[in-house]
């Protein structure tokens, strides 16, 4: 019966009603994928940028900063020695001030210009940088003409051209410096209020990938985790059914092994009862037509030699039926029955076959010791048609727990490795062994001093009863 709970697959492939999970998997693995790349990317875009903004920026107004500062000191430094000029009455002529004021007028030019080529250009910053530069050259020019005036010797004079062309002059060098130096300062502020919102950034970035991967990650598991319970269920289901139907079929192989038995044991009853009463029935016939034929010698020649082919053939008949369904395997058991067949092997094939029984009796119904007969059969039937072997071992072990047979022969063997073992006389072995719940190994060396086949059977048995004792065991050669 179909599990209604299952869809039915039109195809009639039971595994084709199993949807797959591979294509949603693989599109949760690209997207997660893409996620991871598309973040490394970026992240890679914001640590060269930073990295960038670091060189470019912060760098070069630190530089700048260095500067900036040595022109503010230059300017305070201006500022000392244009007090003393202006407003003070020194130890020293005028004239000999002019060396300190052109030494920091030089000073800061080349601070200035230096700090232009590594500050940040921006149009403000720009702006009074030249500003700065034209105050300087103001500056210049004041100190030349204050200067000038020193050769005179008028020093009242001096001081007071001092105070007003120089002094105006250094204030606006003082207020761009200061300018300069709170627009650099407003830049790394600037800088580093870039680099935080950039790190924070990146962290919420980080945080909300994080949160991305863990949804996808859940939702892919959890996807994972219901195709999976869904497909072990359908595996379950289908293996319930393949369970079935391999018992189904043990049933059925078993039940063709059972009537090929009863054939064969209608058959061995049939060569018995009916054509060997038929010959034997011809045989009498032909003894008492040779009786009425004393006076032909041909004639009664003849008749022997018929009678002759007719008891060979009565004898062949017999021989065959027993092979088919040994009589003596019901009558005296299964030992006698493997040295009977043991003897008839021998006979027939001309290989010597050693027999050997070793413990109690099997302690084997007649419908189980019936496998045991047929997998030594074919062992031997092997030794004859494959390994070409001189001789041949059927050794019987009873213990306790189990009967071990064993069927070795020095034969060419085969190399088990390659061989499929899909043989029907193989399959044949193996299904009554199994039936017997035994264990059927099959061992094979082509080279090396241990090469032949070994043919091992383990049925396990139970245990018997006081009453399952079998028959008292007699020669089976008395068997007709």
């Amino acid at each position: 019966m179909p599990d209604p709970a299952q869809p039915a697959d039109p195809s009639g492939d039971p595994l084709r009603a199993i949807p797959s999970p591979t294509f949603r998997l693989g599109l949760g693995l690209c997207v997660i994928l893409s996620a991871f790349v598309i973040f490394a990317i970026y992240t890679t875009h914001q640590v060269r940028w930073l990295e960038d903004f670091q060189t470019n920026v912060v760098a070069r107004n630190r530089r700048a900063s260095l500067q900036l500062l040595r022109l503010q000191n230059d300017a305070y430094l201006l500022a000392l020695s244009l007090h003393d000029l202006a407003l003070a009455s020194g130890a020293y002529p005028i004239r000999d001030s002019q060396p300190e004021f052109t030494r920091l007028e030089s000073d800061m030019q080349d601070a200035l210009e230096r700090e232009g080529k590594v500050a940040v250009s921006t149009p403000l910053a720009d702006e009074k940088r030249a500003r700065l530069a034209i105050a300087l050259q103001q500056f210049r020019a004041a100190a030349d003409q204050v200067f000038s005036l020193a050769a005179s010797g008028d020093d009242a004079r001096v001081r007071q051209a001092a105070r007003a062309e120089m002094e105006p002059r250094r204030v606006e060098i003082s207020e761009d410096v200061s300018e300069l130096l709170r627009l650099n300062d407003q830049a790394q502020d600037e800088a580093a209020q870039r680099i935080s919102a950039v790190y924070s950034g990146v962290k919420r970035d980080i945080v909300l990938l994080t949160a991305l991967l863990f949804l996808l990650a859940l939702a892919t598991g959890l996807y994972t985790f219901g195709a999976n319970r869904r497909t072990f269920e359908r595996l379950q289901h289908l293996t319930g059914q393949l369970r079935a139907q391999s018992e189904q079929l043990r049933k059925l192989s078993w039940k063709l092994i059972d009537v090929q038995e009863d054939t064969l044991r209608q058959v061995s009853r049939d060569l018995h009862d009916e054509f060997g009463q038929i010959l034997t029935g011809i045989g009498l016939m032909l003894r008492r037509a040779g009786k009425g034929a004393a006076t032909d010698p041909a004639l009664l020649q003849q008749l022997e030699e018929v009678k002759q082919v007719t008891e060979e053939t009565l004898q062949r008949i017999r021989e065959q039926s027993q092979m088919f369904r040994p009589a003596v395997l019901d009558d005296f058991g299964l030992e006698e029955t493997l040295q009977w067949l043991a003897g008839v092997f021998e006979k027939q094939s001309g290989t010597p076959v050693h027999f050997e029984w070793n413990g109690a009796e099997s302690g084997l119904a007649p419908e189980a010791s019936i496998h045991v007969y047929r997998v030594v059969q074919e062992a031997l039937n092997n030794v004859t048609r494959h390994s070409k072997a001189t001789e041949a071992w059927v050794t019987v072990e009873r213990h306790d727990d189990a009967l071990y047979v064993e069927v070795r022969d020095k034969g060419t063997g085969f190399d088990t490795r390659g061989s499929t073992g899909d043989g029907l006389g193989l399959m044949g072995m193996r299904e009554r062994a199994q039936h017997l719940r035994g264990d059927l190994v099959v061992t094979s060396q082509s080279a090396g001093p241990d090469h032949g086949t070994t043919v091992r059977l383990r049925v396990p048995l139970e245990p018997a009863s006081p009453s399952s004792i079998g028959p008292l065991r007699a020669s089976a050669e008395k068997v007709v």
